[in-house]
């Protein structure tokens, strides 16, 4: 069964504790398991990036979550320009080591293209415990959606 759920957050530091939370719960509640810390510190970076380079004043990033089997896709939307890039970081750099640990923690990464905007995106391999009573009777928050297929 294929399971979805998205939810935006706002151009606000506040948004990438709660979009963590939001992903963790979410896998939990789904029943995936094991990869946790590659998770949070995946979906801390992605977002981050979102919010420092991508989402532009006034708008927000949506964070995706796509549970296929034993894959689960993890994708941060902005609408802003640009795209990211790996950098190599001199030792003394403050920053620019994100998508390297991005990188070495997922199984697969990308980026897609939209107009406006981009996804970037991961993919992590992880076990998954079936969930008695389905998704069904679920409400998601304001500004969630919530979809199982």
């Amino acid at each position: 069964m294929l399971l979805s759920r998205q939810r935006r957050f706002p151009r606000a530091h506040r948004s990438v504790p709660a979009a963590r939370r939001f992903a963790l719960d979410t896998l939990a509640e789904w029943g995936y398991r094991g990869r946790e810390d590659d998770v949070r510190v995946c979906v801390s970076e992605l977002v981050t990036n979102a919010l420092l380079h991508g989402v532009p004043p006034g708008r927000e990033l949506s964070l995706v979550l796509v549970g296929d089997g034993p894959l689960v896709r993890i994708e941060v939307r902005d609408s802003g320009g640009g795209n990211p890039e790996v950098r190599d970081a001199a030792a003394d750099d403050c920053g620019g080591r994100g998508l390297r640990l991005v990188m070495a923690l997922a199984d697969d990464f990308g980026v897609t293209p939209h107009r406006p905007g981009k996804s970037v995106w991961t993919v992590f391999a992880m076990d998954r415990t079936e969930v008695k009573g389905g998704e069904g009777g679920r409400r998601g928050e304001v500004g969630e959606r919530v979809r199982t297929y």
